[in-house]
């Protein structure tokens, strides 16, 4: 792995940064400083301690994935059925774009592993992330009729990327809970729709958070982002209902 910076996509002249992010010309590249294999195991050991210190992922539940690699694609990604709270660098491997570990045949990757190679294909996504908390839970459930959980003038949305102003709203896809990883990831691609503006991320139902960002520290903000407004939105609601 090149030691510089890893290019997600064709090599076009930067032009704008965000986040931590270069964003080139060509919608299609972003240009992100590529960690080496082993940093990008200590920063995704520490995403999971942060994420089950707050409650948003216990015991064997969630999962994480970085690309390492874009041609051909590779993911790094959280073993099946590992404890959340004590991973150790044992517990990842890399697997291709078809979801199939790529050398260590002694483990299994999460059996979610075709949702994460199905948004690391998205243009610019690095990294996608998948928590468990009570709130992302039942604010699933709450909302699944609706298809879509909307988040409106919050100060905290503007920690999600793009968006520069509370004055703004999200609506958050809903997708039903299903065994049928492959066609929930087929279904990803048809209705995650990038126009007019791409999502951020979304629930199933009765399952739990899917977010993403163009390297990990953006993915890492905005599931805490998303799990404080799922919080604040659930409390709220549950207070509204005692009034």
């Amino acid at each position: 792995m090149p030691s510089g910076g890893m290019e997600f996509g064709r090599a076009r002249a930067p032009d704008t940064v965000a986040s931590g992010c270069v964003v080139a010309h060509d919608p299609v590249t972003v240009t992100a400083r590529a960690p080496s294999l082993g940093e990008s195991v200590a920063e995704l050991r520490d995403s999971a301690r942060l994420f089950y210190d707050r409650g948003w992922a216990f015991g064997t539940s969630g999962n994480y994935s970085v690309v390492i690699d874009r041609a051909p694609l590779r993911l790094l990604i959280t073993a099946s059925g590992r404890d959340k709270r004590r991973l150790s660098a044992g517990d990842f491997l890399v697997v291709d774009d078809a979801g199939l570990p790529v050398e260590r045949k002694d483990s299994k990757p999460s059996a979610e592993t075709m949702l994460h190679v199905a948004l690391a294909r998205r243009p610019g996504v690095g990294c996608v992330l998948h928590t468990h908390s009570v709130w992302n839970t039942v604010l699933s459930e709450r909302h699944a009729g609706d298809g879509s959980l909307r988040i409106a003038d919050y100060e905290m949305l503007k920690g999600l990327a793009g968006i520069q102003t509370h004055d703004t709203a999200v609506e958050i896809p809903i997708f039903e809970n299903t065994q049928d990883i492959p066609a929930l990831a087929e279904r990803l691609v048809r209705e995650l729709n990038p126009e007019p503006s791409p999502p951020h991320a979304f629930l199933i139902v009765g399952h739990g958070l899917y977010t993403w960002g163009c390297d990990l520290n953006e993915a890492r903000r905005h599931v805490e982002i998303l799990e404080f407004l799922f919080e604040v939105v659930g409390r709220r609601s549950a207070s509204v209902g005692r009034d």
